[in-house]
C-alpha cells in the first residue's frame, strides 16, 4: 500500500484511490501510483471491475509539465500506462470529479467508461503550452464527439462542463454530488451483471468515417480560424493530427502521427515561450522578502475617486465580485455620467447572454455615488484614477490622509509618477501603494502593484489579494518613472515616429509589428488609444503633439496618423504626412528606406534595453515578471515568451552589437546598458537571473 494511493474492494469491485495532492498531477510518481493501484486490482481475482478515482479536490488536473523539458518521462511513461489501463482484463470506470484536463482527460478516455459529478468540468488545454494532446486525446476525441466538435474543443483548450462532456457522449452518465465513487461502485456492478465488456475508444470509426475524404472540413476549419491561429503552431499541429485519425491506416498509424507533432511542437520555439509564460504567471505574487504568512487586511468596502473610464472600469472589478464601491467625483454631471456607463456596460453584456437582468441590477446596487471626499471615510481601500498631475495627487492624498480611518490602505492608480512623493503627503506613507490598472481597467488583466519605499508588507499583502480576488495578475513593481510596462514601452513608442521622421512609412512600421504578432502597429494603437491621451501634455513639439494641435485625435475624432471611412477603414492621412515632412525637414532628419528587419529591431531592442536597466535598478524582481507585465498590459504575442525570453531566443550579443551600431549612428540613447552587455559578454542569458 502506498501512500500515494489506496485500494480496497468493495462487492466485486476494485476502487483504486489516487492521492498525490494539490491537484494529482500526473507526474513521474502519479503514474507509478497508478500503476501500482491497477496491479493490484488486476491481480485481485475477487474485483471483477476497477473504479478509478482521486481524494482531494480534483481528477488529474493534466501532466506535470516541468517534466516536459527534463528531456523524456520517466517510466511508466503516459502510454505505457495508459494502453496498459485500456488493454488490461478487467472493465475500468474512471471517477471524475473537480477537473479531468490534459492527461487526465487522456487517462479517461482510454478507460473503458467514464462517470462524473456535474460539477466536473473536462478538457484538453494543451493548446495554451504550445503544444497538442500527446497520449491519444487527438485520435479519441474526434471518435466520441466527431471531427468537428473536436476540432473546436482542441484548438481552443476551453474546459467543458460535465452536462456539456455527458451530451456529447465524452462522459457516459453523471453521478450525485458527494456521492461519486458509491455510483460508479453501483454502476460497475451492473456492468459485471452484464458481462463486464470492455469497449475501447480506439475501436470506434462511425464519426472519423463520416467525414473521411472531405478534406473540406479541415480546409474551412482553417480559413474561419486563420486570424486567430496567426503566429501560432499548435493549432495547426492539432489540425494535422485530427486529420490522422481520420485518414491514418489504423488507430496505431493516427498515434503515431500524433507523438511526431507532439515532439515537433515541444522543442518550438513557440511552445517554450508559451510554458516560460504559464510558470512566470505563477511566479508573479511571489516576493522573496514577503512571507507567505504575512497577514493582509480586510477589504469590504473600496472607494474609487473618478467615475471617467478608468475609474469606472476599476469599480466594476469590486462591484463584479460582490464588493461595494463608493464612487467620487467633483460634479454630479460626471458622477451621472460614469455610473450610467457602468450601467450600459453590465446592460451590453447582458444583451449578449452574458450576465442576467437581475445580475446587472445586484451590482449596481452595490454602487454609493458621492460628491467628495468626505464619502469615503469608512472605507477599506482607496483608488485613486484623477488626472495624472503631481499637484493634483499630492492635494486628494493629502486630503484622504485626513478623512479615511486608521488602517484603510491608500492607493493611487498612477501611471507615471513618483509614489514615494504622493506618499510623502501624508502621514501614513507605510499605508501607500500603487495600483495601476490598465485600460480598460474592467477587461485588461495586468495590476501593476506599485511598492513604495515605505509601503509595509501587510499593505503589499493586501493588494496581492486584492488582485486575486479580482481576479488580475499581479506585477510588483519598484518606484521610477512609468514602474515596469509603460517605462519599458516608452521606447518603443519613442523609436516609432524616429523612424517616421527618418523616412520609414508609418503603414510600413506597423506591417512590421503585425507580422511580428502583435494585434497592431504603434500608430495604429495610438490612434485607437488617442492620441491626446499621451500628446496633449508632451513637454516638447512630435508628430502627436502637432496632430493633437491640429484637433487630429485618432479614431474618436477626425482621425490620426489615418484616416477612417464609415466602416473604420483605415488609409495613411495626408494631414499627418505633412506633419511628419514638416517636422524632419525642421530638424533636418535625412531621409532613407529601411528594411523590416531594421525596423523590428529599432523598435524591440530598446525595449529589451530598458528592461535590463529595469532589472539592474531592481524595479522588477525578475525578468519574466516583465515578461508577464508586457503581454499582460501590452498585448505582446504570447508565443514570443514577452521581451526578455525573445531577447534570449535571438541572442544577447546579437542585440548589444545591434544597439552600439545604433548608438554610433543615432546617439547615446541606444547604448546597451551594462547588464545588458555583461549577460551577453559572460554567453549567459535573462533566463540565468
Amino acid at each position: 500500500m502506498s501512500e500515494l494511493f489506496q485500494y480496497a474492494l468493495v462487492d466485486h469491485v476494485g476502487v483504486v484511490t489516487i492521492n498525490v495532492p494539490p491537484v494529482n498531477a500526473l507526474g513521474a510518481a502519479t503514474r507509478q501510483a497508478v500503476m501500482a493501484g491497477m496491479t493490484q486490482a488486476w491481480a485481485d481475482d475477487g474485483a471483477k471491475a476497477v473504479v478509478i478515482t482521486c481524494a482531494g479536490r480534483t481528477f488529474f488536473a493534466g501532466a506535470d509539465i516541468a517534466e516536459f523539458d527534463t528531456g523524456g518521462f520517466a517510466d511508466p511513461d503516459f502510454l505505457t500506462l495508459f494502453n496498459a489501463i485500456e488493454n488490461g482484463p478487467k472493465p475500468v470506470i474512471a471517477a471524475i470529479h473537480g477537473t479531468a484536463l490534459g492527461g487526465g482527460l487522456e487517462l479517461a478516455l482510454h478507460c473503458h467508461y467514464r462517470i462524473a459529478v456535474p460539477s466536473a468540468k473536462l478538457g484538453l488545454p494543451e493548446v495554451h503550452l504550445g503544444i497538442l494532446p500527446g497520449a491519444g486525446g487527438t485520435q479519441r476525441l474526434p471518435r466520441i464527439v466527431g471531427v468537428s466538435a473536436a476540432l473546436d474543443i482542441i484548438t481552443s483548450g476551453k474546459p467543458l462542463k460535465a452536462g456539456q462532456a455527458l451530451d456529447l457522449g465524452i462522459v457516459d452518465r453523471l453521478a450525485t454530488e458527494g456521492a461519486l465513487v458509491e455510483d460508479a461502485i453501483n454502476w460497475a456492478k451492473e456492468i459485471i451483471a452484464a458481462g463486464a465488456a470492455r469497449p475501447r475508444v480506439r475501436d470506434r470509426d462511425d464519426k472519423l468515417a463520416e467525414v473521411r475524404g472531405n478534406s473540406a472540413v479541415f480546409d474551412e476549419f482553417r480559413q474561419k480560424n486563420a486570424r486567430a491561429f496567426k503566429g501560432f503552431k499548435a493549432p495547426e499541429g492539432i489540425v494535422k493530427a485530427i486529420e490522422a485519425a481520420v485518414n491514418a491506416a489504423d488507430y496505431d498509424a493516427g498515434a503515431k502521427r500524433e507523438q511526431q507533432l507532439f515532439l515537433e511542437l515541444l522543442n518550438s520555439t513557440e511552445s517554450k515561450a508559451q510554458r516560460h509564460v504559464f510558470f512566470s504567471d505563477r511566479l508573479t505574487a511571489k516576493v522573496p522578502d514577503l512571507p507567505s504568512s504575512t497577514p493582509s487586511r480586510d477589504v469590504k468596502r473600496v472607494g474609487v475617486i473618478g467615475a471617467g473610464t478608468m475609474g469606472g472600469g476599476i469599480a466594476m472589478n469590486f462591484l463584479n465580485i460582490g464588493v461595494p464601491v463608493t464612487l467620487v467625483e467633483l460634479k454630479q454631471e460626471a458622477l451621472d455620467r460614469g455610473v450610467g456607463v457602468i450601467r450600459a456596460n453590465y446592460e451590453n453584456t447582458a444583451k449578449k447572454g452574458r450576465m442576467t437582468a437581475e445580475q446587472v441590477e445586484q451590482r449596481m446596487a452595490l454602487i454609493t455615488p458621492a460628491l467628495g471626499l468626505e464619502a469615503l471615510a469608512e472605507v477599506d481601500l482607496v483608488i485613486e484614477a484623477v488626472f495624472e498631475s503631481m499637484a493634483v495627487k499630492r492635494d486628494v492624498f493629502g486630503k484622504l490622509d485626513a478623512i479615511c480611518k486608521p488602517g484603510a490602505v491608500l492607493a493611487s492608480n498612477t501611471s507615471f509618477l513618483d509614489l514615494n512623493e504622493i506618499a510623502a503627503c501624508t502621514q501614513r506613507p507605510e499605508e501607500v501603494i500603487g495600483l495601476h490598472f490598465f485600460s480598460p481597467a474592467n477587461v485588461m488583466p495586468l495590476l501593476e502593484i506599485v511598492r513604495g519605499a515605505k509601503t509595509g508588507k501587510d499593505v503589499l499583502a493586501t493588494a496581492l489579494a486584492v488582485a486575486k480576488a479580482i481576479g488580475k495578475t499581479p506585477v510588483v513593481a519598484g518606484v521610477c518613472h512609468g514602474f515596469i510596462a509603460n517605462r519599458a514601452m516608452e521606447p518603443y513608442m519613442m523609436e516609432a515616429e524616429e523612424l517616421a521622421l527618418e523616412g520609414a512609412p508609418i503603414e510600413q512600421v506597423d506591417r512590421v509589428i503585425r507580422d511580428y504578432g502583435f494585434a497592431m502597429g504603434p500608430f495604429q494603437m495610438l490612434d485607437l488609444v488617442g492620441l491626446d491621451v499621451l500628446g496633449r501634455d508632451s513637454d516638447r513639439k512630435t508628430v502627436m503633439s502637432e496632430l493633437v494641435r491640429l484637433d487630429r485625435l485618432g479614431q474618436k475624432k477626425n482621425g490620426g496618423y489615418y484616416d477612417y471611412d464609415a466602416q473604420r477603414k483605415a488609409t495613411v492621412a495626408p494631414a499627418a504626412l505633412q506633419v511628419i515632412a514638416d517636422m524632419a525637414a525642421e530638424r533636418g532628419v535625412a531621409q532613407r528606406s529601411f528594411s523590416d528587419e531594421e525596423i523590428l529591431g529599432r523598435l524591440l531592442y530598446p525595449v529589451v534595453n530598458e528592461g535590463a536597466k529595469i532589472l539592474d535598478e531592481k524595479i522588477a524582481i525578475r525578468p519574466s515578471d516583465i515578461d508577464i507585465a508586457l503581454i499582460k498590459g501590452y498585448n505582446w504575442p504570447v508565443y514570443r515568451g514577452g521581451p526578455m525570453f525573445w531577447a534570449d531566443t535571438v541572442g544577447l550579443p546579437k542585440i548589444v552589437a545591434a544597439l552600439r551600431q545604433f548608438e554610433a549612428a543615432y546617439g547615446a540613447r541606444y547604448a546597451p546598458s551594462a547588464l545588458l552587455v555583461k549577460l551577453a559578454d559572460d554567453g549567459k542569458t535573462f533566463g540565468s537571473l
